[in-house]
């Protein structure tokens, strides 16, 4: 299997520049939309120019600025059915907040159908909010006879909703590139009880449970299947003999008129006479020939993810990977590629990789690079980082220097990550002075204890840095303070972070204030503080800080800060 791919970047840039033509055997795409709006809000004008139509972690919501305005021009001028749709949606929505989700998506579409193989297929994850508009797209892209299925999955359990019948589910709109797309036909099991509810009956030469299915369908014909057999005449009842065709293959009955196949069967002892009141022959079904269910396409077997499950790490928009099993399963087999141009918080990759297939994720914010990192760690242990690559991340101090100038937002969120910490959430009122957080105990069972990070993507760093930081951690109780900087730290600075002191447990002694710049870090350096379990820290926005009881979950613990890594020049304050 070649080497798996995470992107950072926006995937329409990613895509055009990476992606080969014909190369992706299954696309899933979950593309964000803030749809707890109100309905009407997404259709109010919108007035000024912003300086891109992207979306920030977490903030779902597009809206029409200079970047949607540019992004359909580029579709419109690219003439055909697609620019013919789009200038349909301008007349209609106008500019409005739907108008702009749609102009960015139809040219990211657009490339995801040139990536696709013939045999490829792809599923768009929406809710009905906007599923109607993106069927029409997808029409335009793909062809309205490549549409396959809407899917509703029953995102929800039932709650009440004002004035309107509760909302519960999401659409996923199912299509093929090409009319020769690659099914699997994956079944499902069948309900609890299924088996006794309808295999009721017994054959008293075998002893084996069967159910008694109709031989007939309604409808006179006039051909074989409208003939008489055995005296029985299907037509006296409006009705005539429709064989079951897959069953008789199994059974090696595929040849011969409907009248010589009705003999096989009964001479195999596979029909089942209820006697001359009592209705036609029925065949008998055994509980041996049963498979799995046809998979419909209303989903209701699904649950959400609970508050208390397993797999749940926070995401907002996460989605269970029961849901991406089934769709993984049904439309690739082992070694395919699939394509998740929407990532987020990583789910089709991590079901791609536990089911073995090749994987390309992009996403646009680096707390979701950050997270399926994470992910993937915890799932799949350390071996993992050496079956995929990261791409677009910094990698070397110019490029770290390079983000923090462009987005000092994402500089944060990366900084944290590879520390393991998470950015704090930023709220009206919050305390100044943290920029993350990272919870950790001294040894299992004890209280949670807390680490303050405090970023500084660019400037002159000074003492006075660390005499705030010093304050913050005194105010917060918290354990450890941590200051990232892009300088490295000047002789005072190292006095004022000695000052502190240190924090003792079990472990040895830590520091309580580091100094940790962007260089060490990329060399391998790390926080110092006790070690932790090999669990998934789930410090995010929506999500618990703490676990039950009080408990935080941790990330694997990380290489300790050498001493022999740290140079520290003079200061001039």
């Amino acid at each position: 299997m070649s080497e798996n791919l995470l992107y950072y970047g926006d995937n329409l840039d990613v895509m055009g520049r990476h992606i080969k033509d014909e190369s992706i055997d299954l696309v899933y795409l979950d593309p964000p939309f803030n749809s707890s709006q109100d309905y009407n809000v997404l259709f109010k004008e919108q007035n000024g120019s912003r300086s891109a139509a992207q979306i920030k972690a977490f903030e779902d919501t597009w809206h029409w600025d200079q970047g949607a305005a540019e992004a359909y021009e580029q579709v419109v001028e690219g003439g055909g059915r697609v620019a013919e749709a789009m200038r349909a949606f301008r007349t209609f929505l106008s500019e409005s907040d739907m108008m702009a989700y749609l102009a960015m998506m139809a040219p990211r579409l657009i490339e995801l159908r040139r990536v696709m193989k013939p045999t490829a297929s792809i599923y768009l994850h929406c809710d009905p909010t906007a599923s109607h508009y993106l069927k029409m797209l997808l029409d335009s892209i793909f062809g309205a006879g490549n549409f396959l299925n809407e899917i509703v999955w029953k995102r929800t359990h039932a709650h009440g909703s004002s004035r309107r019948y509760g909302p519960l589910h999401d659409v996923i709109l199912f299509y093929g590139k090409c009319h020769d797309y690659f099914w699997a036909n994956y079944q499902m099991s069948h309900a609890t009880g299924y088996i006794e509810k309808h295999f009721r009956m017994l054959d008293e030469s075998t002893g084996k449970r069967f159910a008694a299915i109709t031989l007939t369908g309604s409808g006179v014909r006039h051909g074989e299947s409208g003939k008489p057999w055995r005296g029985i005449d299907p037509t006296k009842v409006g009705r005539h003999w429709a064989l079951p065709s897959a069953i008789l293959e199994e059974l090696g009955i595929s040849t011969g008129t409907v009248q010589e196949r009705l003999d096989a069967l009964n001479q195999a002892g596979l029909v089942f006479w209820p006697g001359k009141k009592a209705g036609t022959p029925r065949l008998k079904w055994f509980v041996e020939g049963l498979h799995g269910q046809a998979i419909p396409d209303i989903w209701n077997d699904i649950s959400p993810i609970s508050a208390h499950a397993s797999e749940r790490i926070g995401y907002p928009t996460q989605k269970p990977e029961a849901l991406l099993e089934r769709i993984i399963k049904a439309s690739s087999k082992e070694g395919d590629i699939v394509l998740d141009p929407f990532c987020g918080c990583g789910t089709a990759i991590a079901v791609a990789q536990k089911l073995n297939r090749q994987w390309i994720g992009i996403d646009i914010t680096q707390p979701a690079i950050t997270l399926i990192k994470h992910r993937l760690q915890h799932l799949f242990g350390d071996e993992i980082s050496k079956s995929y690559k990261v791409i677009g991340e910094p990698v070397s101090l110019a490029d770290a220097q390079q983000l923090a100038v462009e987005d000092p937002y994402q500089f944060q969120w990366w900084a944290l990550g590879l520390v393991g910490a998470r950015l704090t959430e930023q709220k009206k009122g919050a305390d100044r002075g943290i920029d993350g957080r990272l919870y950790f105990h001294d040894k299992p069972g004890d209280p949670t204890k807390q680490i303050i990070l405090s970023v500084k993507a660019g400037g002159y760093i000074t003492s006075s840095h660390l005499r705030d930081l010093r304050g913050v951690l005194e105010r917060e109780k918290a354990e450890i303070g941590v200051l990232i900087c892009m300088e490295e730290p000047t002789r005072p600075m190292r006095s004022e972070a000695a000052s502190a002191g240190f924090y003792k447990t079990p472990y040895g002694n830590h520091p309580k204030i580091q100094i940790l710049t962007i260089k060490q870090i990329l060399k391998g350096a790390r926080i110092d503080y006790p070690p932790q379990p090999a669990r998934l820290d789930r410090t995010f926005k929506k999500a618990p800080k703490v676990g039950p009881k009080g408990e935080q979950l941790f990330l694997k613990d990380l290489p300790l800060v050498a001493e022999s890594d740290v140079s520290y020049p003079d200061e001039s304050e």
